[in-house]
């Protein structure tokens, strides 16, 4: 696998409704949108720009499948965007809660490394949060300045071998959350597990309290799974949001990378 998405972004193709995020953030998306119609800079580049970042646990010998390591990578981050530390702002503000807010109004860069044995060990002494999946850990930080990495973790690898799965995955449940994967793109195993917590994210911008609070109490259950060739324009186009990649690794600029199809958001109901 190549573990690493160094400088993923992106920007929703569809419209985010305002009322979960703040105004800054919704005001911030809405300029970078007018900015990428008119071919012009992104505004949010004027911003400090912060990284999330996310390390998988990859043992030589128990490797996790990539699909489960894909779907534990999306649910990191929406363990770290719905945490009582993250959220608040004044005298209520969580210890988290200023990184968060400004990386979040600027662009949502995700950087995903690896880590075994003692190195697992001493980044996950780190403050964090570590989600499981059916054998995939991945421990999420709060958000750091592009350039100032813990040096617990800026010395882990960006690459490593690649993730397989041992066998097709299975259907996704349509009354569960399902990140659609691009089915035209070559993405390493990091790449694709960045723009999965990309497509979780924007889901989450997306989502009343209500949504949220019903995803977060069902563990944030979601699949990860590649789009059939022949759906992926009627899912591009389809008012779901859209994660487009800034193209700094892997793949071309304004690339459409996943679609987060959640229920709620086409209006059907979600099961815990």
């Amino acid at each position: 696998m190549t573990s690493s998405d160094t400088a993923s972004e992106t920007v929703s193709g569809a419209t985010p409704q305002t009322a979960p995020q703040t105004t800054a953030q919704a005001a911030a998306q809405a300029a970078a949108q007018a900015a990428a119609r008119a071919g012009g800079a992104d505004p949010r580049d004027e911003s400090p720009q912060f990284v999330l970042p996310l390390v998988v646990r990859i043992e030589k010998a128990e490797p996790p499948a990539r699909t489960d390591a894909l779907q534990t990578a999306a649910r990191a981050v929406l363990a770290m965007l719905s945490d009582e530390r993250s959220q608040g702002e004044g005298d209520e503000e969580g210890e988290w809660a200023r990184a968060v807010r400004d990386w979040q109004d600027a662009r949502i860069r995700k950087v995903v490394r690896r880590a075994r044995g003692a190195e697992w060990r001493r980044a996950a002494q780190l403050p964090g949060i570590t989600v499981t999946g059916a054998a995939a850990e991945v421990r999420v930080f709060p958000p750091v300045p592009l350039d100032g990495w813990p040096k617990e973790l800026v010395k882990l690898q960006v690459s490593g071998t690649d993730l397989a799965d041992p066998e097709p995955p299975a259907a996704p449940d349509p009354a569960r959350p399902v990140l659609w994967l691009n089915p035209d793109l070559e993405m390493s195993a990091g790449k694709a597990m960045a723009q999965a917590g990309h497509g979780a994210h924007l889901a989450w911008w997306r989502l009343d309290d209500a949504a949220r609070a019903a995803w977060r109490d069902a563990g944030f259950a979601l699949s990860v799974r590649t789009a059939d060739p022949g759906r992926w324009a009627e899912l591009t186009t389809s008012g779901l949001p859209v994660v487009r990649d800034a193209g700094f690794t892997e793949i071309a600029p304004g690339s459409c990378t996943v679609v987060a199809d959640h229920p709620t958001l086409r209006g059907c109901p979600t099961i815990g």
